[in-house]
C-alpha cells in the first residue's frame, strides 16, 4: 500500500468516528509498517492526530496487526 492510499483510507475511517474504525486504522497502519516502515506509520499518526482520536501512539509496532 502506498502512502496516498493509506491517507485516503484513514480519512474515511475518521469521518465515521466510531470505536470500530480504530481497528480499521490499526490494520491500515499495520500494512503500512510492513511495506513502508515505522517512520511512515509515525508520520500518519502525527498527521491525523491518531493519538487523540484513537489512542494510537507514535512508536507503536503495528506490524502484527491484521496478519
Amino acid at each position: 500500500m502506498n502512502i496516498d492510499r493509506a491517507r485516503a483510507l484513514i480519512q474515511v475511517q475518521l469521518q465515521f468516528g466510531s470505536g470500530y474504525n480504530r481497528n480499521a486504522v490499526r490494520m491500515i497502519l499495520g500494512e503500512m509498517q510492513r511495506t513502508q516502515g515505522q517512520q511512515a506509520v509515525d508520520g500518519l499518526i502525527q498527521e491525523f492526530d491518531l493519538e487523540q482520536h484513537y489512542g494510537l501512539r507514535v512508536g507503536t509496532d503495528f506490524s502484527r496487526v491484521g496478519v
